[in-house]
């Protein structure tokens, strides 16, 4: 983790959680990582039954992180509500363009709006970061639509400051890898299946249980590519490692199962965009 000066971290803190009390009460977008975990964390500590994590579902959501973000929200004593997603019956999310995620997004940010007024919460929050600024994002875009609030840029927070806070705060996660929805692991233009999600979702799950901490399947038919974090990626090469991987993968249904020598990285499928940027949000 990139090494955070104390007082900025103090600072960025003290200025999060003025930033909540402003608001009065929210209604936390949690997914379960780190960011959103975090903001859930000081919301609460902030604001008590007046900060809510809503945490939505669909086939996107690894069953991982569904139960990651239950278990976290009790280990804060955080009020915490799942409630159903339906972005695979949006004809654009489907079709899987280079937007999907603005329409993602604005499918849980108008569920968001709704639960907002039934739980008569005044603001709906999510975790983005400065860090999320620099790649391409399109559920930026539906954020600022929405009127969503993103507490940890108002900090000016990135995310090693966020790692740092969540430790200095004593949240065990502090150190999470990043998670995304399983329809990132799908190349722009090939359509977001139930069956594809759960493919892939299958896989990774099998992975992680043969000790593989930062792990993503990237989909392409019957291809499957292996992203690890490069401190990994060795141990997979050990022979019975290798061996069961490979089993593992033909066992969901691919045919050919590689590995990635770059390693894990966020929105690897963006690579193949060109000139695809957001301007800073302000």
């Amino acid at each position: 983790m990139t090494e955070v000066a104390l007082p900025q971290v103090t600072g960025q803190l003290d200025a999060l959680r003025a930033r909540l009390r402003e608001l009065g009460s929210v209604l936390v977008c949690y997914s379960g990582g780190i960011d959103s975990a975090f903001v859930l964390a000081v919301a609460t500590e902030e604001l008590g039954e007046r900060a809510v994590g809503m945490t939505a579902v669909s086939p996107s959501l690894p069953q991982s992180e569904k139960d990651d973000a239950s278990r976290i929200a009790l280990a804060l004593g955080a009020t915490h509500r799942f409630v159903d997603s339906n972005e695979l019956a949006r004809d654009a999310y489907v079709k899987n363009g280079p937007d999907r995620c603005f329409h993602c997004k604005t499918e849980l940010y108008s569920i968001a709006r709704d639960k907002a007024r039934e739980w008569q919460l005044a603001a709906i929050v999510n975790g983005t970061n400065t860090d999320d600024l620099g790649d391409y994002r399109p559920g930026l875009e539906a954020a600022r639509e929405a009127g969503v609030v993103s507490p940890l840029l108002d900090a000016g927070m990135n995310k090693a400051a966020v790692r740092a806070a969540a430790q200095a705060i004593g949240m065990e996660i502090w150190d999470k890898p990043a998670a995304a929805c399983l329809s990132s692991r799908i190349p722009y233009g090939t359509s977001v299946t139930r069956e594809r999600l759960a493919q892939i979702g299958a896989f990774e799950a099998e992975l992680r249980a043969l000790g593989f901490r930062q792990v993503r399947v990237r989909w392409h038919d019957s291809i499957a590519r292996i992203e690890l974090d490069l401190s990994e990626l060795e141990r997979l090469l050990n022979p019975e490692l290798r061996a069961a991987a490979l089993e593992a993968g033909k066992r969901q249904g691919f045919r050919y199962v590689t590995l990635d020598l770059g390693g894990y990285r966020t929105g690897s499928h963006n690579e193949v965009l060109v000139g695809r940027s957001l301007p800073l949000i302000t």
